[in-house]
């Protein structure tokens, strides 16, 4: 194995990674920015009141988007391990 192989299994990984992580970090930000604005407006400053909303919301997501997150991550752990085969081979 060579660097090569390894610079791009690395790459893969974190494009993989960045790609499954993005509707719920997305989700959360959005969540969590509204939130923001309401408390900003409302002079509310209660920790809980952030957090809850952003749980919920990411929850959502997961059950949006997991069966896609899921289909992602295994055609990856497919190719990492066609890969090794090949390399073993």
């Amino acid at each position: 194995m060579d660097t090569a192989t390894v610079m791009d299994i690395a790459v893969e990984s974190l494009t993989v990674t960045t790609l499954v992580a993005a509707p719920i970090l997305g989700a959360a930000l959005l969540s969590g920015l509204l939130v923001g604005i309401v408390q900003a407006a409302t002079s509310i400053q209660e920790m809980t009141l952030s957090f809850i909303p952003k749980l919920a919301v990411m929850m959502i997501t997961v059950a949006i988007f997991g069966e896609w997150q899921l289909a992602v991550m295994m055609e990856y752990f497919d190719t990492i391990f066609e890969r090794v085969r090949v390399l073993n081979g």
